[in-house]
């Protein structure tokens, strides 16, 4: 039975990984910073689905924290076969603010500790000569809107230089890149979503299965739903002007 490892795998998309791959029959490793939900969590998974579920409570902002995923991610004799690295949040503050705590904890989790876990994962499957990588993007790569899409282009960037390095080697990279998903990420970013019509969201189980369907493929972009594919084909082909314009109306409407 193989392994799978997904940060942030309490909570949203990354609890719709845990759910998905635990339903194909992987035993996983669940990462977050509530030991107590974490707890809750693996119980809960092992009971329904009769996998094995480790647990590691880790914060990737604390790079000491990260290094213990990666060494968990790097040890030969208990391989992880899946990677997810899902961990992230919303951000609601301004490029021009001067406090640079909120985005240089961001980047510490969204950045870097993808550049450290996606490193320690593609090293060890590339050795073995599988292996997969699931990184968690998200549509605001392709416009521009405040701290978060800079983020999640890095992100979507990196994904695809890893896929580079690894082309050949029998391990698939994946970046998934969605849209509108019902979980907790707003709220707890304070970001306003009255304003977005129902019908564009999605739930967070189809997000993580259609993903799970692109990586068999080894497809190195994932963008679940048709509607997300003709927003992604909008925002990467309409003029960048245009998408400037719409990434300021969508930002103030979530002020």
């Amino acid at each position: 039975m193989t392994t799978a490892l997904v940060t942030g795998g309490t909570s949203g998309i990354g609890a719709a990984f845990a759910r998905a791959l635990a339903a194909r029959g992987h035993d996983l490793i669940l990462v977050a910073r509530d030991a107590e939900r974490l707890t809750s969590c693996a119980a809960e998974l092992s009971e329904r689905y009769g996998v094995q579920v480790e647990t590691l409570a880790a914060d990737l902002a604390v790079r000491t924290d990260v290094l213990t995923v990666a060494d968990r991610l790097s040890d030969a004799e208990r391989p992880v076969e899946i990677l997810v690295n899902n961990a992230g949040y919303g951000l609601h503050v301004k490029l021009l603010d001067d406090d640079l705590d909120a985005h240089t904890r961001a980047i510490d989790v969204m950045c870097v500790a993808v550049l450290i876990l996606g490193g320690a994962a593609g090293r060890a499957m590339r050795a073995r000569g599988h292996g997969t990588i699931i990184n968690t993007a998200s549509l605001a790569a392709y416009i521009s809107q405040g701290a978060y899409s800079p983020i999640k282009a890095w992100v979507l960037a990196y994904s695809e230089g890893l896929a580079n390095e690894l082309h050949g080697s029998g391990v698939g990279v994946t970046a998934v890149n969605p849209g509108w998903v019902r979980t907790e990420f707003h709220q707890r970013a304070g970001i306003r979503t009255s304003s977005i019509p129902d019908f564009i969201w999605v739930d967070s189980d189809r997000v993580a299965a259609e993903a799970l369907v692109d990586a068999d493929k080894k497809r190195v972009i994932s963008v679940p739903t048709k509607r997300w594919k003709l927003q992604k084909l909008l925002a990467r082909h309409a003029p960048r002007s245009g998408v400037r314009w719409a990434s300021r109306i969508l930002s103030r409407s979530r002020q």
